[in-house]
């Protein structure tokens, strides 16, 4: 069941003098914004900080001027890669030392401090720094409990002709948005998966070994293949209803787990992959991998009014589809959490037509979600006027327009 996740930091919520107000505050919507960013050797910054309020965020200037660095950054306020999936080294600034970055998010319970950055003390191997309210965090899973971020990139633009794994990323990345132990779950699956991998190269003999990894392997795999299929189901019948001039996607899990829990429930599944996954061991050490699982499965989108493929589609159809899907999800956090994500829309704007673009700016004042949006030119975020707050960003200097 999609459900809102717990914050066990909500009652230590320190005091602070509150942002200036959003219409969605009146309208009854618990918001979730930065309210300040601080960044420090970071990309093309070497130093900045802005100060915020609750309105959706729209970023001009001219390409390389450091507007998609700035999503990035917020995108670190998430566990994960960010929306770039960059290494820890590659966002440090050129002649700069370790990246770090501070963010004040207001949430309904109040303002939390978040500080991360890579460790200049890593001692050889990358590792991330997290701190919550002071609070030093073993892992970034915390992250996920105090504010859900979601984002569409001109990255993405490809998601339905590219790699399965892409678009499963894609759709983890939503579910983390529901479920914060889903990253730890994937997590821990793909670490199995590389010591059964090991196992079956080394041709080791110790089934007692192989039968603890396959069992483990079973029950994340089934959780993480249910709470897929479960959130592509959802997203279509949310995509239904707030469609809009977007067309409407159709999402499904395909994939022999996914099957299964089509026919069984989820326990007599685990026993099915366990046993597919004993019996195969002698091909899989042939053929280098694990025959069945949930990274063997894929996430199809289907045009819905005209029962055609995403990848069939259009370029401009295609990303329509992915906006649809992220808009949906948007909807369903607004509704389990109470609260919407921070949306990151990197040059999504310039993509859309007139009606689109006014649909899409509707829904994101609708929604009282804090969208960070990006363009080369300014006039595409006019029609929001006073509804947002707008910035000019040339050569690393952000500065109120």
């Amino acid at each position: 069941m999609i459900a809102a996740p717990a914050s066990s930091a909500a009652a230590t919520r320190a005091a602070a003098t509150p942002p200036a107000a959003n219409p969605a505050v009146a309208d009854g919507t618990a918001p979730v914004a930065v309210t300040r960013l601080d960044l420090s050797d970071f990309r093309c910054y070497r130093q900045a900080r802005i100060d915020l309020d609750m309105r959706p965020v729209a970023l001009a200037g001219p390409n390389g001027a450091g507007k998609t660095n700035l999503l990035e950054a917020v995108s670190f306020l998430a566990p994960g890669r960010g929306l770039r999936r960059a290494r820890l080294g590659e966002v440090d600034r050129i002649g700069g030392g370790a990246w770090a970055m501070a963010a004040t998010i207001q949430t309904p319970a109040g303002p939390v401090a978040v500080g991360t950055g890579r460790d200049p003390e890593g001692e050889g191997r990358e590792r991330r720094i997290v701190r919550i309210d002071g609070q030093s965090l073993r892992g970034q899973a915390g992250l996920a409990g105090v504010a859900g971020i979601v984002w569409l990139t001109p990255l993405m633009d490809r998601l339905f002709l590219e790699s399965a794994g892409g678009r499963r990323r894609f759709l983890d990345r939503l579910v983390y948005g529901f479920d914060p132990d889903h990253a730890g779950r994937v997590a821990a699956y793909e670490h199995a998966l590389r010591e059964r991998g090991r196992l079956l190269r080394e041709r080791s003999a110790d089934r007692a070994w192989f039968d603890g990894i396959e069992e483990q392997l079973a029950g994340q795999g089934v959780a993480i293949a249910a709470a897929r299929r479960e959130l592509a189901t959802a997203i279509g019948h949310a995509a239904a209803e707030g469609v809009g001039p977007f067309p409407r996607p159709v999402l499904a899990m395909t994939g022999a787990v996914e099957d299964w829990l089509g026919e069984m429930p989820a326990l007599a599944a685990e026993e099915r992959m366990r046993a597919a996954l004993a019996a195969g061991r002698r091909g899989d050490a042939e053929s280098g991998g694990a025959a069945v699982g949930p990274h063997r499965s894929d996430l199809r989108v289907r045009h819905a009014a005209k029962d055609m493929p995403a990848e069939q589609c259009s370029t401009g159809e295609q990303k329509a589809l992915l906006l649809a899907i992220v808009l949906a999800d948007v909807r369903l956090q607004a509704a389990a959490r109470g609260v919407p994500p921070i949306l990151l829309l990197d040059e999504v704007a310039a993509h859309l037509d007139g009606e689109r673009r006014t649909h899409l700016y509707d829904e994101i004042l609708a929604l009282g979600v804090q969208a960070w949006l990006t363009g080369t030119d300014a006039d595409l975020f006019a029609p929001l006027a006073d509804a947002a707050q707008h910035f000019r960003v040339v050569d690393a200097i952000v500065t109120p327009r």
